[in-house]
C-alpha cells in the first residue's frame, strides 16, 4: 500500500511585540496594521533581572520585536538593548519561523568606526548580538550612517522619516527655503530633501565643523557653505542629542544673514543639556518625529512631533507580503 505525502495550506501570521521603552509607538504601528500588539508578560525580578513569555503561540509566525533603544522609565539604553535580546531570544526558542528585530532608533550608532586607537566599534558588536539572539532580519530608521546595514548578516530594511518631514515642510515652510546640513556627512541627505523641494527652489547649504580631538558631543560650527543669506533655512539631521551642533549652526547661520532657522531631525534623543539650549536658541522651530519617546518634561514650545507609525507599518507590512520595501520610497532609503 503506497502511503500519500501529508499536505495542508498553511496560514501566515503576523505578531507584532513590544518592549517597554516606546509601547506608544508599538501601539500606533498596530493600529495601522489593524492588529493588537502581543503580550509579552515581561517579569522584572528583585535584581534586575527580565524575563518575558509570550501569551500566545507564535510557533511558525512571522514575529516583529520592537524597540527602540534609549534610556527611559528608570532603565537605560543598555537595559532596553537587552530586553529587546532576551525578547529575540524567546522567540526563537518558541519556534518563530521569522524573528525581525524592529529598532527605530539603533542603538550605538555612532560607534561605527574607530576614530581613534583602542576604541571599538559597538555598532558592529550589537548587530553580531541581534543576530546571535536569533534575528534574521532587521528594520531601522535614517541609521547615523548608512555602513551599519553591512554590519548585520541578514536583510535589513532601512527606513527614512524624509517623507513625513517633507510633508512638513510643505505645509509650513516658505517657498524659498534652504536645506543645511550641519556637516559635510549629510550633505547627500541634504541634496535629496532639497531635490523633492525643487518645486519650492529649495537649494542646499552645509556647516564646515570641526570636533576637538577626544572629545564627544562637542561640535564648533566654523563656516557656512552656500547661500544663506536673507533665506529661511532648515537644519537637517538624524539625531539631536544634546544640542550643541545644532544650535552652534543656527547661530552662525543667522550671523551669515538667514532670515529664519529651523531644526528638524528623526531622533530626538535629547540628553543632557539639550532642552534649555534649544529652549535659548534662536531655532524658530524644532521639529522630531516619534522614534524615541518625548515625555511631557521633555516638551516645550518650539517643539512639533511627527509620526512615523505609518512609515513603520507599511515597511513591516512590506516584509510579511514579501514585496519591496525600498518601493515605498523610490528606492532613497538605502544611503
Amino acid at each position: 500500500m503506497t502511503s500519500k505525502p501529508l499536505e495542508r495550506v498553511t496560514t501566515k501570521r503576523l505578531s507584532l511585540f513590544s518592549g517597554r521603552t516606546h509601547p506608544a509607538l508599538a501601539n500606533e504601528v498596530a493600529a495601522h496594521l489593524g492588529i493588537e500588539v502581543g503580550d509579552a508578560n515581561i517579569v522584572e525580578f528583585a535584581n534586575g533581572e527580565i524575563r518575558p513569555r509570550f501569551s500566545d503561540s507564535i510557533r511558525g509566525g512571522d514575529v516583529f520585536v520592537m524597540q527602540s533603544h534609549y534610556t527611559t522609565n528608570g532603565h537605560s539604553i543598555n537595559d532596553s538593548i537587552m530586553e529587546q535580546l532576551i525578547m529575540i531570544d524567546a522567540a526563537q526558542r518558541a519556534s518563530a519561523k521569522r524573528i525581525t528585530a524592529v529598532c527605530p532608533f539603533y542603538g550605538y550608532a555612532r560607534q561605527d568606526r574607530k576614530a581613534e586607537g583602542r576604541e571599538p566599534i559597538t555598532a558592529r558588536m550589537l548587530s553580531d548580538m541581534f543576530k546571535a539572539a536569533g534575528a534574521t532580519r532587521m528594520v531601522s530608521i535614517d541609521l547615523h550612517s548608512g555602513q551599519i546595514q553591512g554590519f548585520f548578516s541578514g536583510p535589513v530594511d532601512h527606513l527614512t522619516a524624509m517623507p513625513v518631514l517633507e510633508e512638513y515642510v510643505r505645509k509650513h515652510a516658505d517657498n524659498d527655503v534652504v536645506i543645511v546640513s550641519p556637516d559635510a556627512g549629510r550633505v547627500k541627505v541634504a541634496e535629496r530633501f532639497a531635490q523633492h523641494l525643487s518645486d519650492r527652489n529649495a537649494d542646499v547649504a552645509f556647516i564646515n565643523k570641526r570636533r576637538p580631538k577626544s572629545s564627544a558631543n562637542v561640535a564648533i560650527a566654523k563656516e557656512v557653505i552656500g547661500d544663506v543669506d536673507g533665506r529661511h533655512c532648515i537644519l537637517t539631521d538624524d539625531m539631536i542629542d544634546t544640542g550643541g551642533t545644532i544650535v552652534s549652526a543656527a547661530e552662525l547661520l543667522l550671523e551669515r544673514g538667514a532670515k529664519e532657522v529651523w531644526a528638524m531631525a528623526t531622533h530626538g534623543v535629547l540628553s543632557g543639556p539639550a532642552l534649555d539650549r534649544m529652549k535659548a536658541s534662536p531655532i524658530e522651530r524644532v521639529v522630531l518625529t516619534n522614534t524615541l519617546p518625548i515625555e511631557n518634561g521633555k516638551l516645550f514650545d518650539k517643539l512639533e512631533v511627527l509620526s512615523v507609525a505609518k512609515i513603520i507599518a507599511d515597511a513591516l507590512a512590506a516584509v510579511f507580503d514579501e514585496t519591496s520595501v525600498s518601493e515605498l520610497f523610490g528606492g532613497e532609503n538605502q544611503a
